[in-house]
């Protein structure tokens, strides 16, 4: 499956849109207006949450953010790791071993469970018509069945980039 996940310009808690690649709307992405930590809840189409997603409030040296199912519990803790040319970000916490490599800098990122390819995340291309468009989008690639989780994952490490 493939969805595009937009930031939107105008909104008061920072959400975001998650379409198919015939620009459907697949999952909703909503931001708590005013949210120190920058809460975020990804949605499924009725509403119902399935994942939340916010900053850690105390940060030193490594930035992070924390991933919360449906039922308010901490699954994950996604880190950055430092002093590193390539964006690595680790997944701790989760049942299986996650990393995201390759980078937003370089307009791609590889995401690996156990070591194997689990999907891909890249910057969308901008055309001439959004050219002057200042959000933040990214192009998923994924099973539908990770799909979710996935974007929680995107939208925590855009979190932790946005937030240096």
């Amino acid at each position: 499956m493939r969805v595009l996940i937009k930031n939107k310009f105008m909104s008061i808690g920072g959400g975001s849109s998650v379409t198919d690649e015939n620009n459907v709307p697949v999952f909703k992405v909503k931001g708590k207006a005013f949210s120190i930590t920058r809460k975020k809840y990804v949605c499924d189409l009725e509403g119902n949450m399935l994942y939340m997603v916010r900053n850690k409030y105390w940060k030193f040296f490594v930035r992070s953010a924390l991933i919360y199912n449906a039922e308010k519990e901490k699954i994950a803790k996604v880190k950055e790791k430092v002093f590193t040319l390539r964006g690595v970000y680790y997944v701790q916490g989760y049942e299986d071993e996650i990393v995201v490599e390759g980078g937003f800098f370089t307009g791609l990122a590889q995401i690996y469970r156990n070591g194997e390819l689990m999907g891909t995340m890249s910057f969308r291309p901008r055309s001439i018509a959004d050219a002057l468009d200042i959000t933040d989008s990214f192009v998923l690639e994924a099973d539908e069945k990770d799909m979710p989780f996935l974007i929680a994952l995107v939208i925590a490490v855009d979190n932790i980039r946005d937030r240096k």
